[in-house]
């Protein structure tokens, strides 16, 4: 009742939640990190801090595929289909497997990031989380890796550049993998500009070398942690993003940068996702209106994922 009043009372000022139970499908098999409990886990840490009230929840739709189109190739999408299991398991690379649930959850996470985007650029939600799986960033146009198959917030922003006709996207990544799908798709695409920190030399062994102008990477060392972090985005994003001008702002929101998350070797805490949430939150406000839609990408310690996507959600409802 109370978000609903709130709600109400604003116009559409509460964050969207945007997520569906047919993402808890898809599960590549007991033991895999990217498993549907990380969800659960951040959904628990949302209802434990009371952040719900401050929340639009929403329900994904499937993707269409024409806004699929706009990103990959029909080809690649029947192959998508064609590899879809009935029973057990498909496996698409030596990460990255198919089940039964797979392919409808795959379509829920791309329509979850076109469904944000509406309902930003209609100004029904002041910017929207998208708590969704399989992830996206490492999909590029006509390949699936790193537990990706279609590369969800690529196909958001196609559907913002085609149906809003937005000219300067920006698109931050901060994963602790970088975003080789993200990158393969936009490079050189002068609307689209993608500012990143990564872990390197480390999967998918990529980014160091921009393949275009339009690619501003950051990669970081082992055991690199917030001062090296907040410098990166203090010295190397922010300028370049303040040039840049962006109507709209896209996070890939990874959390496996997180000191706890045996994943990789950086070490990130909550208050550094809190803090890069402030300052994108301050450059959208200055140039986008207050745009931001984010999409949940990695994260494997499902205590330090549930704590650190709060934070960043927390930020973004806060506005």
């Amino acid at each position: 009742m109370l978000t609903w009043l709130k709600s109400h009372l604003t116009g559409g000022g509460l964050t969207a939640f945007i997520s569906h139970s047919d993402c808890l499908q898809h599960n590549m098999g007991s033991g895999h990190p990217e498993c549907p409990e990380r969800l659960v886990a951040i959904k628990d840490q949302l209802m434990a801090a009371q952040l719900f009230d401050s929340l639009q929840e929403v329900e994904a739709p499937l993707v269409s595929e024409q806004q699929l189109a706009r990103v990959h190739p029909p080809h690649y999408v029947e192959y998508i289909e064609a590899c879809s299991p009935s029973v057990g398991t498909f496996r698409v690379d030596p990460d990255t497997a198919m089940c039964p649930g797979t392919l409808q959850a795959a379509r829920r996470a791309a329509g979850a990031v076109v469904k944000a985007v509406d309902m930003v650029c209609n100004k029904e939600a002041p910017n929207a989380f998208c708590s969704i799986r399989p992830p996206g960033h490492h999909a590029e146009s006509a390949r699936s890796m790193g537990f990706c198959f279609f590369n969800n917030i690529a196909v958001g922003i196609a559907h913002a550049l085609s149906t809003y006709k937005l000219q300067r996207i920006a698109v931050v990544d901060f994963d602790v993998h970088h975003g080789n799908g993200t990158e393969e798709i936009f490079r050189d695409d002068p609307r689209v500009m993608m500012v990143s920190i990564f872990q390197h030399p480390f999967f998918p062994y990529s980014g160091d070398q921009p393949l275009g102008a339009n690619m501003h990477h950051v990669p970081l060392k082992a055991g690199s942690g917030s001062r090296e972090f907040r410098e990166a985005v203090e010295y190397l994003w922010l300028p370049q993003l303040e040039e840049f001008k962006p109507e709209m702002i896209f996070i890939s929101a990874g959390f496996d940068a997180h000191r706890e998350d045996d994943m990789a070797s950086l070490a990130l805490t909550e208050a550094d996702y809190e803090w890069v949430t402030r300052k994108l939150l301050q450059l959208a406000a200055t140039h986008c209106e207050g745009r931001i839609v984010s999409v949940l990408e990695g994260g494997y310690d499902l205590s330090a994922l549930g704590r650190s996507a709060a934070a960043h959600i927390k930020v973004l409802s806060d506005g």
